[in-house]
């Protein structure tokens, strides 16, 4: 099995922090030996585990749907996934205002896109009052990235300066991300809805040329494509010819499709999967998502958990390394912090959060939990008894929770699953509907924690004000200086557990199963995967 891990190093350039990335993913020296150049043409048929919620990726969330997602659509910037440094895209150069309220973006001359319209900045200044327009119900992280976002101005044809309100050192980052990227007027002219349907046109080395929702996805090559990423290997066009999207939600399926090379990649590589892959001449490879970490954010409005004692006592009532070592893999590790280790502003907070049920136990007895007949703990008639939202976004999400439910189950804690949709998983944590929500955020950016946690995020807890919180996570987006931004961040991270805000379960990693002669299958800083590079060298 191949295994990359973060690597630690500075992000270099004006308003970056010092940062952990997830390395990049690449894979050119196959089982069997060098292949060679790499060789333009093919399809390549990726099997993914879950079927992608939008085509579009300002509105795309979820690991699945970005796969997809990103490969139509450039950034004006790139983030290096071996080194955190951020590198030209659509935009040549850039400047940031001393302040981080003003930034200025020159932009590469002669880009299209794939109608032929060509890149200008008013077609940033479109994309960006587009996802204001979206706001955070249909745009959650995209919006986040543009907080205090006062307007775009085209200073020329190809010279653009975004102005916010308040200081916004974490948008140099956001530039590079998916969720940012630039469209055409046509698409970004459309209502939400219409720009999930599979006709988004961006500027990126693949085009859609077909969208089946909940079934399958077909990229086409870009033709003349020629503005890519320094953070690419090669320039010019792609190699791949098109790429085949397949949902394949099971994962024997997935894995025996690999195997049988009716499918060259797939999705979610469990554990178990890695023998079969590995006998078909195949591999693992795997890299850590940066970001928010697994687990569960609780509604402090609701049920038991307006206790803080509650909240707290959660912490040390799980056994996270009991998660990975029984339901995931040594490619996973248990959550040791508000951020995962990969993410730029990680603490180790680990010591906080040790496996003590009898410490877990003793909370709840100083708080006036006592045990009932059947073990669930009560008070003043109230059972100490909540339910967790969550969504197969990730395959393994059922069985730890599964285990979870266990766990607390020892300390008087009863906790039901309530496995739903991603599209009512959404609308429910937009509407606060649920006790407590299961889930993670992917950013390579310490500022993920204001999208998830800020009272100017989305705010899942639905908390009041907590100043030294507060404070933390708007300093954060005030400061140019890397070491006291790293030091706000950690701060927050803090906060996060005090206050009970989030009880971390494990860290995402990506575990993709590629077959011998699927070649360059990397991962960008995010974790996502970035095909253009990707060749096949058995067709």
């Amino acid at each position: 099995m191949i295994r990359t891990r973060p690597r630690i190093l500075a992000l270099a350039g004006a308003l970056a922090a010092a940062t952990t990335v997830a390395a990049c993913g690449s894979d050119s020296a196959a089982p069997d030996g060098d292949a060679g150049p790499p060789r333009p043409g093919g399809t390549l048929r990726y099997g993914l585990s879950q079927a992608p919620t939008c085509s579009d990726p300002a509105q795309a969330g979820t690991n699945q749907t970005l796969y997809v997602a990103r490969q139509i659509v450039d950034s004006l910037t790139d983030q290096d996934p071996a080194t955190g440094e951020l590198k030209p895209w659509l935009a040549r150069s850039w400047e940031a205002g001393p302040d981080a309220k003003v930034f200025t973006f020159h932009l590469t001359d002669g880009v299209t896109f794939s109608d032929g319209t060509p890149l200008t900045a008013d077609s940033v200044r479109n994309t960006f009052d587009s996802i204001v327009r979206l706001g955070s119900a249909k745009a959650p992280l995209a919006s986040s990235y543009l907080t205090s976002y006062v307007g775009t101005t085209a200073v020329d044809r190809l010279t653009v300066r975004v102005e916010f309100g308040k200081p916004n050192a974490q948008f140099l980052q956001a530039s590079s991300t998916a969720q940012l990227g630039i469209l055409a007027d046509v698409t970004t002219a459309k209502p939400a809805e219409q720009r999930c349907l599979g006709d988004n046109i961006g500027s990126g080395p693949f085009t859609y040329a077909a969208y089946r929702q909940d079934a399958a996805v077909t990229l086409a090559k870009r033709t003349g494509y020629h503005w890519g990423s320094a953070v690419f290997a090669h320039r010019g066009e792609a190699y791949l010819d098109k790429i085949e999207f397949t949902v394949v939600p099971e994962s024997g399926v997935r894995t025996g499709g690999l195997a049988s090379r009716q499918l060259d990649a797939i999705s979610d590589a469990l554990p178990q999967d890695a023998p079969q892959i590995e006998a078909a001449g195949g591999r693992v490879l795997s890299t850590a998502n940066p970001g928010v970490p697994f687990g569960l954010q609780p509604n402090v409005t609701r049920g038991p958990l307006r206790d803080a004692a509650v909240r707290q006592a959660l912490l040390p009532a799980i056994d996270r390394r009991q998660l990975v070592d029984t339901v995931l893999g040594p490619q996973f590790e248990p959550a040791t912090s508000a951020l995962a280790g990969s993410t730029p502003g990680y603490t180790d907070l680990s010591a906080r959060l040790p496996y003590d049920p009898a410490k877990a136990r003793a909370i709840l007895d100083q708080a006036g939990w006592t045990p009932g007949a059947d073990g669930i703990r009560t008070k003043n008639g109230e059972r100490l008894s909540f339910s967790v939202l969550f969504s197969q976004v990730f395959a393994g999400n059922q069985a730890i929770l599964e285990l979870v439910q266990q766990q607390l189950r020892q300390v008087g804690v009863e906790l039901k699953l309530d496995l739903v949709s991603v599209a009512e998983t959404t609308a429910r944590q937009n509407s606060k509907d649920f006790d407590t929500a299961y889930f993670n955020t992917t950013r390579a950016d310490g500022d993920i924690l204001r999208t998830s946690f800020g009272l100017d995020g989305r705010n899942l807890n639905a908390r009041g004000p907590i100043p030294a919180l507060d404070d933390a996570l708007g300093g954060q987006l005030s400061t140019v200086d890397p070491a006291t931004r790293n030091g706000l961040i950690r701060t927050a991270q803090e906060q996060v557990l005090d206050a009970g805000l989030f009880v971390p379960t494990v860290e995402l990693s990506q575990a993709i199963g590629a077959a011998g002669d699927t070649r360059d299958l990397k991962f960008e800083a995010s974790a996502r995967l970035q095909f253009f590079d990707t060749w096949l060298s058995g067709r």
